[in-house]
């Protein structure tokens, strides 16, 4: 399997991809915005459909449509963020407006599947070398972040009072997080984004584990499911995308399982006498 250059490039996208999508999916599922990536993802799909469109690669289409709209979040605040009516429309418009740039390309049907399903086995070396630079920056960001993003998240009203700056922090996050989604849209797609985005962070806050375990947890259960549904796609000739959804699937199912279990083997010790 690894004697083939685009395997060996796709095993290091979906590596580079899972070191960010783990610390910023958990992120996302503590601070309860997990429907942010999915959100950001549809917009970022407008983005990469107009850059293809003019010439321009999709990811840099994609990074810059999602960020405009992280910011515009990011901005709205908490109150718009919960009108779920208003959040459809956008999405909706952001889908038909990617599907009316799709309308004039001429290599229509291949550029769509690949936006909204993801082609990991056709990443470029230009394209590699850009998501390993968008690691990097989302990476350095989160560090830079991560703590008053831990303390607004667990305490924000004794964060504002202790002058955190909890919209710029929302802004600054959420533009991390279109980054992030432009990065794993390139190989789960716009509609599975939450396959590595957001089920390894579930699986592992389900858990209980600290922060930094926690996130590093994440990023290893993300790059655990990105490499073995690339093997199984090789095994087996199906879509690299449906096995990394379905490993994702069985291990927050396997967290959920586990963390009853821990629970009740605690409540039985607590209860004998």
């Amino acid at each position: 399997m690894l004697a083939y250059e685009f395997m060996r490039t796709a095993f290091m996208a979906a590596f580079l991809v899972s070191l960010v999508c783990g610390p910023v999916g958990w992120f996302l599922v503590l601070r309860g915005q997990s429907f942010a990536s999915h959100a950001l993802a549809h917009v970022g799909f407008a983005g990469a459909a107009a850059a293809l469109l003019v010439g321009m690669p999709a990811l840099a289409g994609f990074g810059g449509g999602a960020v405009l709209g992280g910011v515009a979040m990011g901005l709205a605040g908490q109150r718009a963020l919960g009108r779920d009516v208003v959040i459809g429309l956008v999405l909706s418009l952001a889908l038909g407006v990617g599907a009316l740039c799709l309308h004039f390309l001429t290599r229509s049907a291949g550029a769509a599947t690949s936006l909204l399903f993801g082609d990991i086995l056709g990443i470029s070396a230009g394209t590699l070398w850009g998501l390993g630079g968008l690691s990097l920056l989302c990476l350095s960001g989160l560090a830079v972040l991560a703590r008053p993003l831990l303390f607004a998240s667990l305490q924000p009203d004794v964060a504002e009072a202790r002058g955190v700056r909890l919209r710029l922090l929302d802004v600054l996050f959420l533009s991390l997080v279109a980054l992030a989604t432009a990065e794993c849209a390139q190989i789960t797609g716009v509609l599975l984004v939450f396959t590595l985005m957001i089920a390894p962070a579930a699986a592992t806050l389900r858990l209980g584990f600290g922060p930094m375990t926690g996130m590093a947890s994440a990023a290893l259960l993300a790059l655990a499911e990105a490499w073995a549904g690339l093997a199984l796609s090789w095994q087996t000739g199906w879509p690299a995308v449906f096995w990394i959804a379905a490993l994702g699937c069985a291990a927050f199912a396997a967290s959920c399982l586990l963390s009853r279990l821990l629970a009740g083997r605690s409540v039985a010790v607590l209860t004998t006498p």
